[in-house]
């Protein structure tokens, strides 16, 4: 068959909330897990929903919204897609993929049935748990038993990493594909088996996999993947038919700091960035691409190496790319020349990853910062209207009453756009690990203790900031991000304006943790979120709310 698909790439699989919602339940409405998703989630007609959600319902019912398009978090196009794609089809295999498994199951079921996908590769880049691989590998199954199935990414790694083999081989005949890459990067691995595949070789002389014998998964040797990026920027023109408004662009694997709380070097290998030239033809690829609205640059540290960062943002400028962008920033870096470039080049907003206020914590983490070089970089991004996102750890080792004061004082003092403060979540492959007894930490991810807080504690300080903390706005996070949010600017709302609707969400989830009775969010929540986004223009043009039928009115608009 001529139009076979040697290798199909399966993106992120954002599982149906209720499901979702129900697993975590099952830990417990008193756990980190569940804690941590309350404050994204409202109950409006009995039925538990995620602020994308409500967004949604919302925007489909303002008078003048006809054409509302539904709003998803995955609305991004994956980079890993488009690395992977690209590296395939340099190799000579033809590939296809789905960006978002829950959107495009349809078109992916249909070639499935028609037999004319060889290999299936599963991504898992955003998987903290087995259930979307479960998910997807049923969905293959019901179609074709014969179509080979290859699972690799950083859920795949960690488990080789921190279980046991035991465990290992009971994870890997649950999920039941064929292999597992086990790797930091795994692109060539990933065309090693397909060309073993192609030639009926032996996965036996294979590297970095295990597959399938009999009933068991046996290991091959390891050997370190050495891919350049500069090699194999992406070739958008290969995407470009389904690139809508906005793209994840990498320029740098890995990350040159090793924060003690953080994992993501572990993940993702060593260090390495792309020069300038290459990432600029990138670049010319997406200018070209009329729909393109916004790049999110998803390195982990962005602006590092500041000389590469300066040099990039001008030639941003000088070939007057008219995409936005945003991306994760280290703000103790910011100084006015840069600010300037930024602003110039169309930065829209950065994410930044403070994680305390307190100088004793930020030691604690290796975050090779101090407060005092974040306030003079909010400064700065504020003098220039980039918008802010800060995202804090709360309960590190060391973390006190007067640490988490320090915290707070910070995130009042800075007056960030947007801020979110979360538990602390102990994994072992993170360096903090290695210091267990030092700290005399016990038990592992949202449930834990040490020598000066346990997690229980830090939930109710991070409820407490919730309540609290008035010159920064909480940002949910459940299928909703400071990216996603981003998204909402090139739908026409303004900054205010979002910042009027998320203020009303969060009103209703104040009143939940305020009065734990109440299940269902007040009709006044309800018509604070609808007015904010429908703006004070379209207000004029709305049916007036009377307040004798503001809640038929209401309850309407929020039928299922």
């Amino acid at each position: 068959m001529n139009n076979m698909i040697d290798c199909f790439l399966v993106g992120h699989n954002e599982m149906p909330f209720s499901g979702y919602e129900s697993n975590l339940r099952k830990m417990g409405t008193d756990s980190g897990a569940y804690r941590d998703l309350s404050k994204s989630i409202l109950t409006i007609n009995k039925k538990i929903l995620p602020i994308s959600d409500v967004i949604n319902i919302v925007g489909a019912s303002t008078p003048g919204h006809t054409t509302f398009r539904p709003f998803n978090m995955l609305e991004t196009h994956s980079n890993a897609i488009g690395y992977l794609g690209t590296y395939l089809h340099r190799r000579g295999f033809t590939f296809d993929y789905v960006n978002s498994f829950q959107d495009e199951k349809e078109y992916f079921g249909d070639l499935l049935k028609a037999g004319r996908i060889r290999t299936v590769a599963i991504i898992t880049t955003l998987y903290v748990s087995v259930f979307p691989i479960l998910e997807i590998m049923e969905f293959v199954r019901k179609y074709s038993n014969k179509v080979k199935v290859i699972v690799g990414g950083p859920f795949i790694s960690t488990q080789i990493r921190t279980q046991d083999s035991t465990f290992v081989n009971y994870l890997f005949r649950s999920i039941g594909a064929d292999f597992y890459v086990n790797s930091s990067q795994g692109e060539l691995t990933l065309v090693n088996i397909l060309n073993t595949l192609r030639e009926n070789g032996s996965p036996a002389n294979l590297y970095n996999t295990y597959y399938k014998s009999g009933t068991e998964y046996l290991p091959t040797p390891e050997l370190k993947e050495d891919n350049k990026l500069v090699d194999n920027t992406v070739n958008w023109d290969l995407f470009a038919h389904r690139v809508h408004e906005h793209v994840a662009v990498r320029t740098a694997i890995s990350c040159p700091y090793k924060c003690s709380f953080c994992g993501f070097p572990a993940h993702a290998g060593d260090y390495q960035t792309t020069d300038v030239a290459p990432i600029i033809e990138e670049l010319k690829l997406l200018s070209k691409i009329p729909t393109l609205k916004s790049v999110h640059f998803v390195d982990d540290t962005f602006n590092i190496p500041k000389e590469r960062f300066k040099t990039l943002l001008r030639e941003k400028i000088r070939h007057g790319f008219d995409f936005k962008w945003h991306s994760y920033y280290r703000c103790q870096f910011a100084d006015d020349e840069t600010m300037k470039l930024m602003k110039e080049s169309g930065c829209e907003g950065v994410f930044l990853g403070i994680e305390s206020g307190s100088n004793r914590i930020l030691k604690n983490m290796d975050k090779a910062a101090t407060a005092e070089h974040y306030r003079r970089g909010i400064e700065l991004l504020k003098k220039y209207e980039i918008a802010t996102f800060g995202s804090f750890i709360i309960g590190f080792p060391g973390e006190t009453e007067e640490t988490v004061r320090e915290t707070v004082d910070f995130i009042e003092e800075t007056e960030m756009d947007f801020y979110r403060t979360q538990q602390w979540y102990f994994e072992p492959i993170t360096p903090i690990w290695k210091q267990k007894d030092k700290y005399k930490i016990k038990g592992e991810s949202f449930e834990w203790s040490h020598e000066t807080m346990d997690a229980k504690t830090a939930c109710d300080i991070v409820d407490q900031n919730f309540l609290s903390i008035k010159n920064s706005l909480w940002l949910p996070q459940y299928n909703f991000d400071f990216d996603n949010l981003l998204h909402l600017l090139h739908r026409g709302k303004t900054l205010p304006q979002l910042k009027q609707f998320i203020a009303a969400f969060n009103e209703g989830v104040r009143d939940k943790l305020l009065h734990p009775h109440k299940e269902e969010a007040d009709v006044s929540v309800l018509k604070k979120m609808k007015e904010a986004w429908a703006g004070e223009t379209e207000t004029t043009e709305m049916m007036p709310l009377q307040e004798a039928t503001a809640d038929a009115q209401l309850n309407d608009m929020f039928k299922f």
